[in-house]
């Protein structure tokens, strides 16, 4: 054939691209954080996020590995090194996850499909817009991408809240690449005084009594009035189709319940 046969995915994000392309079988190895969709759980996991089994990858023969980011750049050079095949994404918006979709299509010979299919996600997401308009008032929310320390949320996750109806408390830091940059005190969250506090904490599950008993955070308006929740991390803190169509549909129905509740309403 003239595309690729034999990928190997060391993230999730373009895995499940290439099933919802119907281009599963060509994917050969996954990464073992893979959730999406099931039936790639099956295939040999060769990595994990910042590492991989190189013997792994090599013995599957992969005539394409597919990285993401700046994190995997070590992974990428090593494969690149032994010979291989690497397109590493660096994809953080919105649009660019869009891109990636529309570019892995073209990768594997399906670029109608896979613009048809970023097409469908970008119609869902005006009509998630279209509905969040219609809220009576838009929740400030402070998203939670870690508890210790804590960290905020990532562009493509601010951007999906906002257009689901929010409004995000840290802005400022969504750019930010490396949560490291996007650290927040406890005393910056009290101050901001969110409406609504979302969790998403990636590989454990958010405690919620946690957060509530925390310090001086009894007064803040997501805790007095109830308004604190989880998104499990596999469907927003993967910058690819879950976030893009589970992931925002989960945070438009908490916003929606936030800012329609009597409880929720600011005097």
């Amino acid at each position: 054939m003239s595309y690729p046969t034999r990928i190997v995915c060391l993230t999730e994000e373009t895995t499940e691209t290439l099933y919802l392309l119907g281009e599963g079988d060509r994917v050969v190895g996954v990464s073992g954080y893979t959730m999406r969709p099931p039936e790639a759980r099956k295939k040999p996991r060769i990595s994990a996020f910042i590492t991989a089994h190189f013997e792994k990858i090599e013995a599957l023969r992969p005539d394409l590995i597919l990285a993401f980011s700046d994190l995997q750049a070590d992974i990428a050079a090593e494969l690149i090194r032994r010979g291989h095949t690497v397109v590493t994404f660096n994809h953080r918006s919105i649009a660019e996850i869009l891109q990636m979709v529309r570019m892995v299509g073209g990768l594997v010979g399906k670029g109608p499909e896979a613009h048809a299919l970023a097409a469908r996600f970008e119609s869902d997401l005006e009509a998630i817009r279209a509905s969040a308009a219609t809220f009576p008032r838009r929740p400030r929310v402070y998203f939670e991408e870690w508890d210790e320390p804590l960290i905020s949320g990532i562009r493509w996750v601010e951007e999906l809240v906002e257009l689901a109806g929010g409004e995000t408390i840290f802005p400022e830091l969504r750019d930010a690449k490396l949560g490291k940059d996007r650290i927040v005190s406890a005393d910056e969250v009290i101050r901001r005084n969110p409406d609504v506090i979302i969790g998403s904490w990636c590989g454990k599950p958010v405690r919620k009594k946690a957060i509530a008993s925390r310090e001086g955070w009894g007064e803040v308006a997501a805790i007095r009035d109830g308004h604190i929740y989880e998104v499990k991390s596999v469907f927003i803190l993967q910058p690819g189709p879950a976030a893009l169509t589970e992931g925002v549909r989960q945070v438009h129905d908490i916003l929606k319940r936030v800012a329609t509740s009597a409880t929720g309403a600011r005097a």
